[in-house]
């Protein structure tokens, strides 16, 4: 589940939210020995399918996130994902193939995202995305590219579907949270980095992601 303080949009531009620094593309590009670590917040766990399948429902999307937009911001996410073992693939449809094994119906329901920018239910296979969420984004913030929130939201909430429940702890993962209830904050290599951009967590899996993911599905080296 990802969260998201809208009030931190306030004072940004497009280019200071997507502004990357040698220093945090080395840290997204390379995993350190002891650098995966998470907050305990959840038991990763096996996925039990040969494969997974996304299927996209584009009804009640904003306006301005367009079918194909979302549809390959699903698919970049589902091709990261995939470097650490399982094959998976991206559809648009409206009606789930419940006989299709592995199958995660991507949908927009302010309802089931529960106030949250995005959130999975991992029981059922649901990924839910809140359209009001991304209508007071842009409320506040028009000139700013959504697309770069949404897509950090698809890889973290697709994320949990490759086994990976329990948070990150260290920042720059997609699968990151930046501080805890007790006030915890995030690891970080570098922190003055953490102030120089808007959003520190990547948008698209780290090698951290990658090798955790492998490590959780028996597909390490």
């Amino acid at each position: 589940m990802l969260l998201y303080l809208l009030s931190a949009f306030a004072c940004i531009s497009k280019s200071a939210a997507i502004a990357v620094d040698s220093s945090r593309a080395s840290e997204i590009a390379t995993c350190a020995p002891g650098e995966i670590t998470t907050w305990g917040d959840g038991v990763d766990r096996q996925v039990r399918y040969p494969a997974l399948h996304f299927l996209y429902n584009p009804n009640n999307a904003p306006v301005w996130f367009s079918s194909s937009l979302v549809q390959t911001l699903i698919e970049r996410a589902a091709n990261v994902w995939s470097q650490c073992g399982i094959v998976s693939s991206v559809n648009l449809g409206t009606e789930p193939h419940y006989l299709l094994e592995g199958e995660v119906l991507i949908s927009w329901n302010d309802e089931k995202s529960v106030g949250n920018i995005g959130t999975s239910d991992l029981n059922s296979r649901r990924l839910y995305l809140s359209p009001g969420v991304f209508k007071t984004l842009r409320e506040r913030r028009p000139n700013y590219d959504a697309a770069y929130t949404l897509q950090m939201t698809l890889s973290h909430e697709m994320g949990h579907f490759y086994g990976l429940v329990a948070h990150s702890k260290r920042c720059i993962d997609v699968l990151s949270y930046y501080k805890d209830s007790r006030g915890q904050s995030c690891s970080i290599r570098d922190r003055s980095e953490f102030s120089k951009v808007i959003e520190y967590r990547s948008p698209l899996p780290t090698a951290c992601d990658i090798k955790r993911c492998k490590i959780i599905n028996g597909k390490s080296e």
